[in-house]
């Protein structure tokens, strides 16, 4: 089954181009488990000049923001501890880290993670971040408008190229968390 979304003849299962997406994203899309079959996860080649959200529409259509989710890290600090994790939210909204996310860190501040420690702690490029093949342990919060979704155009891990994943596979993730309210307008 295609996704009913932009122009992607080309998108095919991500299993058959783990080549294409960075170790820990190419890892969990072979070891999938989710109730959603791994085949329904696709991979679509893409220019990286436009893996930015707002390039990315205006050049491959506009129509693709309304399925599209950005994925971020944030970091949450509580006693000198530090909890790292990742929000997806759709990309017509922002991260309500101040409020959603540090309440269900239970963090005393919350913030977006230093570009370094995003890369370097997920193994993904900077603008490619996906919540699929994240860190063990990690919390992955996402916003239940994300999962109503039949397919949501994410990251793949790099710049080049982007996942189409039905929406409700990411609350199969592990770690999943699914908020009401954590993309707000």
């Amino acid at each position: 089954m295609r996704p009913p979304i932009g122009d992607f003849d080309t998108a095919t299962p991500a299993r058959d181009c783990l080549d294409e997406l960075t170790a820990p994203v190419a890892d969990a899309v072979r070891d999938w488990q989710g109730a959603v079959p791994a085949d329904r996860i696709l991979y679509v080649d893409t220019d990286p000049r436009w893996a930015d959200t707002a390039v990315f529409v205006e050049h491959y259509g506009r129509d693709l923001l309304e399925c599209s989710a950005n994925c971020v890290v944030v970091a949450g600090k509580r006693a000198g501890m530090t909890t790292l994790a990742a929000c997806v939210v759709l990309s017509t909204t922002r991260v309500d880290v101040n409020g959603a996310v540090r309440r269900q860190l239970g963090a005393r501040k919350a913030s977006f993670a230093p570009m370094e420690t995003a890369t370097g702690e997920t193994g993904m490029e900077y603008g490619g971040i996906t919540p699929v093949g994240l860190p063990t342990g990690w919390p992955v919060l996402v916003d239940a408008a994300v999962v109503d979704l039949p397919y949501v155009l994410l990251g793949s891990g790099r710049r080049r190229g982007k996942l189409l994943v039905p929406g409700k596979a990411l609350a199969e993730l592990p770690g999943a968390v699914v908020r009401e309210g954590l993309g707000v307008a």
